[in-house]
């Protein structure tokens, strides 16, 4: 059996998240952390240069997001082993990182408590995804996910844009807005706007 060390790449915007995944390694005798980014662009240079056995991947960063540098870690390196750093538990951003190829997903609340029994099952062959997040996969699996204009629609509304304002913008009529919000609010089982903008942004389907 190797004694080789698991060796980490960890990848988010805020030093201190770094800084603190770095202390907990530091704790490992089976782990190293070789190599740190702050965005997705830096990530996949620092992926081919090092090559790492596991990838500690933050979703929402400037610049090139956490789910397109995974598409194009996964691209170079189809047995990249990746898990997701977040602090959103909601389903359809959790689906996106996995279908991108991620192979673990934690939530930050919970890194102290699960970090090191991830990177141990990934780097096994392993999946680990947080239980909350496959909780929330589980409940919405069979729901109806909302259209590409349904989301472009969700979009202006939580940024305020009135019902014509929305139908200005995209060339459509007030009453295609009014029906195509009427879906969403069918699909996400809400009664009105804010609510609407409210879980869309929890499950991850828009960003505010």
């Amino acid at each position: 059996m190797s004694d080789r060390k698991i060796r980490i790449l960890v990848v988010d915007d805020h030093p201190v998240l770094r800084d603190g995944v770095a202390a907990i390694l530091g704790n490992q005798t089976d782990m190293m952390m070789v190599g740190e980014a702050r965005d997705g662009r830096e990530a996949v240079d620092r992926f081919l240069a090092l090559r790492p056995d596991v990838t500690l991947m933050d979703l929402q960063m400037p610049g090139m997001n956490g789910v397109d540098a995974i598409n194009e870690i996964r691209s170079a390196d189809p047995g990249a082993r990746i898990i997701v750093l977040t602090t959103y538990a909601g389903d359809v951003q959790a689906v996106r990182a996995l279908k991108a190829g991620a192979v673990g997903y934690l939530l930050k609340s919970g890194l102290r408590t699960e970090l090191v029994d991830a990177i141990r099952d990934v780097h096994r062959g392993q999946r680990h995804v947080h239980r909350d997040v496959a909780d929330e996969i589980a409940v919405h699996v069979i729901d109806e996910p909302l259209t590409g204009r349904e989301v472009e629609i969700l979009r202006l509304v939580s940024i305020g844009k009135a019902n014509k304002q929305v139908a200005s913008e995209l060339g459509l009529s007030e009453e295609t807005v009014k029906g195509h919000l009427k879906s969403v609010f069918a699909k996400l089982g809400v009664a009105d706007r804010t609510h609407a903008v409210t879980v869309a942004a929890r499950r991850g389907i828009i960003e505010l």
